[in-house]
C-alpha cells in the first residue's frame, strides 16, 4: 500500500463530467489499497473570471481581498470532487488550505509555504477517506487567506507530498508528460520518459508551462518522486522527474528547448560607471517585488555605461516607471524599453561533457538570419533573447539542430 498525492489542473476538472472522471480514477487507486490525497485547481478559466470580477469593483484590487476571492475557485472544486467520490461509494473529505493548516508568509497573491500540519489528514486517511485539498492557497500567521501565485496548485501538491512523505506525487494535466519542446510549436516534439530535477527546474524557469518552478524546487529539495501524467489518458507512464540522470544510457547533450513569450527588456543608458550603480538600479526594482532575469552591463566609456535587464512583460510598465525615477536620481541619460522580445533556451545536463553547444546554437540561429540581443548561460543551459517574431522559427530550428526529433 502506498500513499499517493495526485494533483489535477483546471482543465482536468473543467466541468462536472471531467470531475466525475477524476473521481473514477481516484477510486481505482483507493480500490488497489492506496491512500490517496487529491489536490485540485479551480475549474479552467474560473480564476480569471474571479480576478475580472474583482477588477470590475476595484481597478487595482486590494491584495488581501483578492486572495479571499481567488481562493474560492479551488474550494468549489474540492466540494464537487468530494461529492463525486461519495456518489460512487468512496468516503471523501474536502479541506481548504486553511483547514489543513498550510501556513504561509503574508505576501498576498505570491505567498510562500512555511509549514504544513499533516495530522488531520493522516487521521482521516487512516479512517479510509480520500482527502481532497484546495490547491493554490494557505493561511498566514494572522489567519488571513493567502494564495501562492499562478500554478500554485502544483506547489501545493508537492508540498503536501513532502509533508506526508508520500511514495509518489502525480501531477495530472492536459499533456501526457514533459516534451522536448511545446508540441504546438514543433509537432515532432518527443515525450521524455525521464528528466532530471535540474533540467526540469531550468525548463520550468525558462518558460515550460508543464510545472510551476516552485513545485520543482520543492520536489528536488525534499526528494519527492514526481511524475507528470495526462488526466485524459488511462494508459501511459508519463514522465518521471528524477534526482539523478539515467546512468544506464548515453545522456543526450540537449534534453529540451524551452521558451518564454512573456519577456520585456529595459535599458538605462549613460549610467555613471561607479560602484553601487547596479544596486541602485536593481534595488529599486526588487523593492517593488519585480523579478529580474537576464542582466547585461556594457564596458564603460567616458565614465558611463549602459545597463540592461529583462523582466516579465506584466511588470514592464511598472519597472519602466521606477527606472525613470532612478534615472533622474543617478543622472543617467535615458531609459529605453522593448516589450516585443522572447527568450529561447537549450537545456541539458549533457552540456557538462560536450563542448561546442553554444557555437552550434548560435550558428543555427545565424543561418536563419535571427539576431541575438542578449545571452545567458549556466552549467546546463544557454538562453538567448530574440525579437518575438522569431520565436517559433528559432524553436523549430534548434529542435532540429540538436536532433530532438530523432
Amino acid at each position: 500500500m502506498a500513499l499517493i498525492v495526485q494533483k489535477y489542473g483546471g482543465t482536468s476538472v473543467g466541468n462536472p463530467e471531467r470531475i466525475k472522471n477524476v473521481a473514477k480514477r481516484v477510486a481505482k487507486f483507493q480500490a488497489q489499497g492506496h491512500q490517496v490525497v487529491v489536490v485540485v485547481s479551480a475549474m479552467s478559466g474560473e480564476t480569471n473570471k474571479l480576478i475580472a470580477l474583482a477588477k470590475e469593483v476595484q481597478a487595482n484590487p486590494d491584495p488581501r481581498e483578492l486572495d479571499a476571492i481567488m481562493s474560492t475557485g479551488e474550494q468549489v472544486t474540492t466540494g464537487l470532487l468530494s461529492m463525486a467520490l461519495m456518489d460512487i461509494g468512496c468516503k471523501a473529505k474536502s479541506y481548504t488550505g486553511g483547514q489543513v493548516k498550510v501556513l504561509t508568509d503574508s505576501t498576498h497573491t505570491k505567498a510562500r509555504i512555511l509549514s504544513i500540519d499533516e495530522a488531520n489528514m493522516r487521521r482521516d486517511l487512516d479512517a479510509g477517506n480520500v482527502i481532497v485539498v484546495a490547491g493554490f492557497q494557505g493561511v498566514d500567521e494572522h489567519g488571513n487567506i493567502t494564495t501562492l501565485g499562478r500554478g500554485g496548485s502544483d506547489t501545493s501538491g508537492v508540498a503536501l507530498a513532502a509533508a506526508l512523505k508520500a511514495d509518489e506525487c502525480q501531477i495530472y494535466t492536459d499533456v501526457d508528460g514533459v516534451y522536448t519542446t511545446d508540441p504546438r510549436v514543433v509537432p515532432e516534439a518527443k515525450k521524455l520518459d525521464t528528466i532530471t530535477f535540474e533540467e526540469m527546474l531550468e525548463m520550468a524557469s525558462l518558460g515550460s508551462k508543464v510545472l510551476q518552478i516552485r513545485s520543482v524546487e520543492f520536489a528536488g529539495k525534499y526528494k519527492v518522486k514526481l511524475r507528470v501524467l495526462s488526466s485524459f489518458q488511462e494508459e501511459g507512464e508519463g514522465t518521471l522527474i528524477t534526482v539523478e540522470e539515467d546512468k544506464k544510457m548515453e545522456q543526450p547533450i540537449i534534453s529540451g528547448i524551452a521558451f518564454n513569450r512573456d519577456e520585456a527588456k529595459l535599458t538605462v543608458l549613460g549610467v555613471p560607471d561607479t560602484p553601487g550603480i547596479a544596486y541602485q538600479i536593481l534595488g529599486a526594482i526588487a523593492d517593488a517585488n519585480i523579478d529580474v532575469d537576464m542582466i547585461i552591463q556594457n564596458v564603460g566609456h567616458d565614465d558611463t555605461t549602459d545597463f540592461s535587464f529583462t523582466v516579465n512583460r506584466g511588470d514592464f510598465a511598472k519597472a519602466q516607471a521606477i527606472l525613470e525615477d532612478v534615472k533622474t536620481k543617478m543622472g543617467a541619460r535615458e531609459v529605453t524599453g522593448d516589450s516585443k522580445i522572447c527568450k529561447v533556451s537549450a537545456v541539458g545536463v549533457g552540456m557538462r561533457s560536450h563542448p561546442g553547444v553554444a557555437s552550434k546554437m548560435f550558428k543555427a540561429l545565424a543561418d536563419e538570419g535571427i539576431n541575438i540581443k542578449m545571452i545567458s548561460t549556466s552549467e546546463i543551459k544557454i538562453s538567448v533573447v530574440l525579437d518575438e517574431k522569431y520565436l517559433e522559427l528559432a524553436v523549430r530550428v534548434l529542435h532540429r539542430t540538436f536532433e530532438l526529433d530523432q
